[in-house]
């Protein structure tokens, strides 16, 4: 993955990663010599120009169980509603509550309590996390990593707040299959776990 980055400008400031059984047992999993058997999670935070984005992919070498499909399926309807829910002027609590009732509505409302959801980013991988109780509002112009995550799988990218407009996700992966994610009536595309 760094030498991926670097060819492109980026320089890696975290680089995680994930296979099989870890991904379920870490949030944010340092490498080590475990090799690859079947399922692997990629976490990147990267800098181009000082300024940070941060995204996560997963990949699976064959089938994936329906037990990880619904857990997936779920973890990207958390994602849209943190990504969705983000707007100038919203306070980071009303934000934070509405991931966590989304968690809920999926039927996973005590994941949210496993790992940070994220927050805003830009110049640092994240100048501070978001908490139920946060009272920082959102800024046009500002650039958020919401990360949630559910036992064995994660969604994460970044995106910019500009306006009146929703945000933009500026951590796309071309080629990359999504998943259609529909949260109060407005319909968003989240990675989808590659299948090779």
């Amino acid at each position: 993955m760094a030498e991926i980055l670097l060819a492109q400008g980026i320089c890696p400031t975290v680089l995680l990663v994930a296979a099989d059984k870890r991904i379920a047992r870490f949030r944010h999993p340092i490498p080590t010599k475990n090799r690859l058997k079947k399922y692997v999670m990629l976490v990147v935070c990267g800098r181009q120009g000082g300024l940070i984005i941060s995204a996560t992919r997963l990949i699976s070498f064959g089938k994936i169980s329906p037990e990880l499909e619904r857990k997936h399926k779920a973890v990207a309807h958390v994602d849209a509603a943190f990504i969705l829910e983000t707007k100038p002027g919203k306070r980071m609590a009303e934000i934070f509550r509405a991931g966590v009732k989304s968690y809920r509505d999926s039927g996973f409302p005590k994941e949210w309590r496993q790992h940070h959801q994220g927050g805003p980013t830009g110049y640092a991988g994240r100048y501070f996390k978001a908490t139920p109780t946060e009272e920082r509002k959102v800024i046009a112009g500002s650039a958020f990593a919401w990360n949630p995550s559910i036992t064995g799988t994660k969604s994460e990218d970044t995106i910019l707040i500009a306006g009146n407009k929703e945000p933009e996700i500026i951590s796309n992966t071309p080629g990359w299959p999504m998943i259609k994610v529909v949260y109060k009536g407005t319909t968003i595309s989240r990675p989808d776990i590659l299948i090779k």
